[in-house]
C-alpha cells in the first residue's frame, strides 16, 4: 500500500532510560520488541534532553520535541504552546497527514487539538495510577472540559499531577489501553492519506506497576547495583528532596534499588509487549514496508545511580534517551554515535517526507547523519537543570557546574575511561586546560540558547560569576 509518503508511527516512552534495551547492550531486561526495531533501523546512542526548567522534566522535554525548538526558546512549555511555535503534528497535518494521537500529552489542550485530526484514551497529565488512568474521548472540538489546572507544587510531594479524564478503564494497564486503541485504529484505517500516529505510553513512569507475570521475570536479588550506586549525593544539587528523589528512603538502601530497578525492567518489558501489539497490527495491514517507525523516550532516570532516584540533574543516566529510527530508505542495524536532541526528531521526519522545515524549528535534521557516520550535526551538547546546573560534554569530557545557596561545585568527567561518572577530575592540574575550554564553551551555549535570558538562567549565571 502506497500513499506517495510514508507513513509515521512514533512511540515515546516515559522515564526510559538510554541504556534499557537488550539489544543495545543490557542483558539483564526483555526487549523482543524494541530490539527487532534497533535490528531493522538506526540507532542514535547518544541522544540526550537539554535538561528542563520544572522539576517535571517531561513537559519541557515534549515541548521541545513536538515545537523542535531550544529549551529557553519555548513559551508554555508547560501549558499550552503559542500558534507561532509550529508543532509536529499540526504541520504534517497540514501537509496532508492524517494525525492521530492517544496517551500522554503534557502541554496543554489547545496544543493537542491543534495537533490531531483524531485520536483516543488521551491522558492530560504527567502521572497517574496505570490501572485507573483517567482518560478522554477525542474532542473534535478540541475542549476536552472539567479538565484541572496544573499543580506546580505537585512534583515536590507525593500528590498526583492529573486533569480529570472523562473516563476510567478501571483495572487495565494504561499500556494496554494505549495499544489496544491504537492497534484498532490501524485495524480501520481506510484512507488513502499517509497517517502520523503518536503513541505516548506513561510507563515506565511510576508507580511501578504492572501484570505480575512480567513482575516474576525480575528477581531483585539477581540485579546487580550499578557501578556509581551511593547511599545518597556527596553535595546538594538545589533539588534533591524533589517528588522523585522520596520514593525511597534516605541514605539508599541497597535492596531497595534492586527492588526498583527490578520492577523498573519489569514495567519496560511489559511496554515492550504492548508495542508490538501495535506492531503486529501495522504488520497485519500490510503497512510496515510504507511506515516510518520512530521509538523515543522523553528523559532518563537515575534509580540509585550517584544516590539519586529522579531525572532532576544532568548526569548521563537522566538526560541520554533511546532514539531509533526503522522504516524505508532507512538503513537496518546501524547504531550512529553523533550528538543529538529530541528536539532533532521534528526536523528529521520534514527530511524523511519531502517536507520544508518550519522557520520556527531550531533542531537540525539527522537524515545526514543516518546515510553518513561520520557526519556531526555538532561537536558539544548543551543541558541545563532550573537555577541550580549547567553541563556541557564533548566527544569525551563532561564538565557539570552547580550553584546551591552561592556555593559552586564543579564535576569533570572523562566519558571515555569513566562512563558511570565516578571519578572528579576537576582539582587535578592535569586537566586544567580541558576545564578552561569547556567552561569557555558552556558560556557560548548560554549565549546561544539565551539561557541569561530567563529568570532560571539570570540567576544560575549570577552566582557562577560571583
Amino acid at each position: 500500500m502506497s500513499r506517495g509518503k510514508p507513513n509515521i508511527l512514533f512511540f515515546f516512552t516515559d522515564d526510559q532510560r538510554f541504556d534499557t534495551i537488550h539489544a543495545l547492550g543490557n542483558p539483564l531486561v526483555h526487549t523482543p520488541v524494541m530490539d527487532r526495531l534497533v535490528a531493522r533501523g538506526v540507532s542514535f546512542t547518544h541522544a540526550h534532553i537539554p535538561g528542563g526548567t520544572s522539576a517535571a522534566i517531561c513537559m519541557p522535554s515534549r515541548a521541545m520535541l513536538h515545537t523542535g525548538r531550544t529549551l529557553f526558546h519555548l513559551d508554555g512549555a508547560g501549558a499550552d504552546i503559542p500558534p507561532e511555535h509550529a508543532l509536529m503534528g499540526e504541520y504534517l497535518r497540514s501537509h496532508g497527514y492524517r494525525t492521530w494521537g492517544t496517551g500522554k500529552w503534557h502541554n496543554g489542550v489547545s496544543s493537542y487539538a491543534r495537533s490531531f485530526s483524531d485520536g483516543a484514551e488521551i491522558f492530560f497529565g504527567g502521572m497517574d495510577d496505570h490501572w485507573n488512568v483517567p482518560v478522554f474521548d477525542f474532542d473534535p472540538e478540541g475542549k476536552y472540559e472539567g479538565t484541572l489546572p496544573q499543580c506546580p507544587d505537585a512534583f515536590r510531594s507525593n500528590e498526583l499531577n492529573i486533569r480529570r479524564g472523562d473516563h476510567v478503564h478501571a483495572g487495565r494497564h494504561s499500556s494496554e489501553i494505549f495499544a489496544d486503541c491504537a492497534a484498532e485504529w490501524l485495524k480501520g484505517y481506510d484512507s488513502e492519506d499517509p497517517f502520523f500516529m503518536y503513541v505516548s505510553f506513561m510507563a515506565p513512569h511510576d508507580p511501578r506497576t504492572m501484570p505480575r507475570e512480567f513482575l516474576d521475570m525480575y528477581d531483585p536479588e539477581d540485579i546487580p547495583l550499578p557501578r556509581n550506586f551511593m547511599g545518597g549525593h556527596p553535595f546538594d544539587n538545589g533539588d534533591l528532596k524533589v517528588r522523585d528523589e522520596v520514593l525511597e528512603t534516605f541514605p539508599r538502601d541497597p535492596a531497595g534499588v534492586r527492588r526498583h530497578i527490578a520492577e523498573y525492567y519489569a514495567m519496560i518489558t511489559h511496554l515492550d509487549a504492548q508495542m508490538g501489539r501495535v506492531m503486529q497490527a501495522l504488520e497485519d495491514r500490510g503497512m510496515a514496508d510504507d511506515t516510518i517507525v520512530v521509538f523515543a523516550g522523553d528523559n532518563g532516570l537515575a534509580i540509585g545511580q550517584h544516590g539519586l532516584f529522579g531525572k532532576q540533574n544532568l548526569y548521563e543516566h537522566s538526560i541520554r534517551v533511546p532514539l531509533v529510527f526503522s522504516g524505508p530508505g532507512i538503513p537496518r542495524g546501524v547504531r550512529r554515535s553523533a550528538f543529538a536532541y529530541l528536539l532533532d526528531i521534528f526536523p528529521t521526519l520534514c527530511d524523511m517526507t519531502g517536507l520544508v522545515t518550519p522557520g520556527s524549528v531550531e533542531g537540525v535534521s539527522l537524515v545526514p547523519t543516518l546515510k553518513d557516520p561520520a557526519a556531526r550535526p555538532r561537536e558539544t551538547l548543551f543541558a541545563a537543570y532550573r537555577q541550580w546546573q549547567r553541563m556541557v560534554k564533548d566527544g569525551r569530557f563532561k564538565l557539570i557546574e552547580y550553584v546551591v545557596d552561592e556555593r559552586r561545585t564543579t564535576q569533570l568527567f572523562d566519558l571515555e575511561h569513566d562512563p558511570m561518572e565516578c571519578r572528579n577530575l576537576a582539582g587535578e592540574a592535569a586537566h586544567a586546560d580541558r576545564l578552561a575550554a569547556l567552561r569557555s564553551r558552556l558560556t557560548d551555549w548560554r549565549d546561544e540558547w539565551g539561557d541569561a535570558d530567563g529568570e532560571w538562567g539570570r540567576a544560575f549565571w549570577a552566582g557562577y560569576d560571583a
